[in-house]
Formats: structure tokens, C-alpha cells, sequence
């Protein structure tokens, strides 16, 4: 009988959206990650279950000791009537702790240092989203970065081809 619940909570979890920022990975090397939550509206939550956001030029920006998410896009939502829609790229705040707004003041105090999300997620029925404080690659590290990515590509094929045989 256990079995079966945590096997729901597992296929559950599988079907939670989770908006994800892959450019952020391929320009910024990510220096500290933080887990926070996200204050929303509730046609913002309805729409970010459905999967309608992205972070594609999204960043965070620390403003009288809060911060708030910028530039994220949750669409509206179909089904709210006109009045109780919500305006798609509104600054969000996110809920942080004191001690992790000044950390990550710290970060971004330094020259070159920026906050950017890295993905939009449920988890226990709270919205919450991964920020990571992190630094803007150049060309070279970019390059170094794709011929990583190609390196371990041709690895997993010859692995791949020895387990056929």
C-alpha cells in the first residue's frame, strides 16, 4: 500500500512543470545557487502550473533590502476573465532570508557579478525558484564550454558502442 502512494508522488513530481533558463548555464558561470520562494498572484500560479512561463532574459535586482524577479514572462492565464488578469512581466519578489539578501549583495556589489534564475518550479505545493549568483563568460570560456559538452559526447558514444558489442 506505501508503495503505491509514493509511486503517485513519484509520477506527480514527474508531471510538475519546471520552467527552465538553459541559456543562463551556456553564458554565466554559476558561482552559488539559492533555493527561494516566490510571491505570486493566483492566475500567476495557475498559468506557471501549465508550464506558460519563460526566463529567457530574466534577472534578479536586490532593491531596499529585497529582491525582486525581473524580465520573467508568465503568460496570462486563458481562463481568468480581463479584470483578474495579471500583467505578464510585473516584477516579482522573492522570499528570501535577511542573511541571504546580504550574501548575495555581496556577490553582486563585485564587478561582473549578476543574480539570474535558473529555473521556476513547484515543490510541496510552493512556487519557488532556483537564483544563482553568477559570472558572465567570455567567447573563450563559451568555446571551452561547447568543446567540453562535444568531448563528453564522443565518450558516451564509444561507451555506448562497447556495451552493443
Amino acid at each position: 500500500m506505501s508503495k503505491k502512494s509514493s509511486d503517485k508522488k513519484g509520477d506527480k513530481k514527474s508531471r510538475q512543470p519546471r520552467v527552465k533558463n538553459r541559456r543562463a548555464r551556456f553564458d554565466y558561470e554559476i558561482i552559488e545557487k539559492v533555493e527561494c520562494g516566490l510571491e505570486l498572484l493566483g492566475t500567476e500560479v495557475k498559468s506557471l502550473r501549465d508550464g506558460n512561463a519563460s526566463l529567457d532574459g530574466a534577472f534578479a535586482r536586490i532593491r531596499a533590502d529585497e529582491v525582486f524577479l525581473c524580465g520573467a514572462n508568465i503568460a496570462e492565464y486563458r481562463q481568468a476573465v480581463g479584470a483578474l488578469q495579471h500583467d505578464p512581466l510585473r516584477d516579482r519578489k522573492l522570499l528570501l532570508h535577511r542573511r541571504q539578501i546580504h550574501k548575495l549583495q555581496t556577490y553582486v556589489l563585485q564587478k561582473g557579478h549578476t543574480l539570474v534564475p535558473l529555473a521556476l518550479y513547484f515543490k510541496a505545493g510552493w512556487a519557488k525558484c532556483e537564483l544563482a549568483a553568477a559570472v558572465g563568460k567570455r567567447d573563450y570560456d563559451k568555446r571551452r564550454s561547447i568543446q567540453k559538452r562535444e568531448q563528453q559526447r564522443d565518450i558516451d558514444r564509444q561507451l555506448a558502442g562497447r556495451r552493443k558489442n
